[in-house]
């Protein structure tokens, strides 16, 4: 409790009224619009040893039908040495040296992604193995957040931000299209392991990341920290 009050004290006290918050310990995510809650769903973050990283930042256009060019930690690693019949199989080619996988409902970025600034390269987006939110363990990413019934969350950004009939014309063309937000949106990235639950309860969550314990012993805490999770690794995406 100590260690999550002091991580609130890092916060902004006048937070932006219409912003995302990811809650990376929970996984889950909040979406607040002039000052009010109005969605909250699940999410999928980074596993330990790939994490998704605190951090602050808009996102400022939604892509439709995203192809995915595949980092290259993820070519020399789980794709190393892929078959020409693996790439066809997951709709993939090669380009100039990378690993392209096409526009698609097999794609790992599903069918719609967050485009975000940050020198990182994390941003949210849809995915194709959505039974993963079922999952109460949910730190499973390369570091990106995947969101739940990420096509309805970007119709609902679609038609409040006023570009809805661009966002339905560029899905429609079954290509990778990209829609400008009129304005950025803010996301931060956050790590709260204990927070007030929409039902009004103090939740609990384990220490994820192992993030906590640095912060126990600055606050003159010691002993044995929060549960680590250890996810197993079962796909290959962003």
């Amino acid at each position: 409790m100590a260690v999550a009050l002091e991580r609130r004290r890092w916060l902004s006290r006048n937070p932006p009224l219409t912003r995302i918050d990811v809650n990376t310990a929970a996984a889950t995510l909040r979406y607040y619009r002039d000052g009010a809650l109005v969605d909250e769903r699940k999410v999928i973050v980074g596993e330990p040893g790939k994490e998704t990283p605190a951090l602050s930042s808009p996102i400022y256009r939604v892509v439709a039908n995203p192809t995915w060019t595949i980092p290259k930690s993820i070519q020399h690693g789980e794709l190393a040495g892929v078959s020409r019949r693996y790439l066809r199989a997951h709709n993939m080619f090669r380009r100039g040296g990378w690993i392209v996988q096409r526009s698609g409902r097999g794609n790992a970025l599903g069918l719609v992604k967050f485009d975000m600034h940050n020198q990182h390269a994390i941003y949210l987006h849809d995915t194709s193995s959505r039974h993963l939110f079922e999952r109460s363990q949910r730190h499973l990413s390369h570091g990106c957040v995947r969101v739940a019934d990420a096509l309805g969350f970007a119709e609902m950004l679609a038609e409040q931000e006023g570009v809805a009939s661009e966002w339905q014309r560029a899905r429609d063309t079954g290509r990778q299209r990209f829609v400008a937000l009129p304005r950025e949106i803010p996301v931060r990235m956050l790590y709260h392991n204990v927070f007030v639950a929409s039902e009004g309860q103090v939740a609990y969550r384990t220490d994820p990341y192992g993030w906590n314990a640095p912060i126990a012993a600055a606050l003159g805490f010691s002993g044995k920290g929060a549960s680590v999770a250890k996810p197993e690794a079962i796909d290959v995406g962003p």
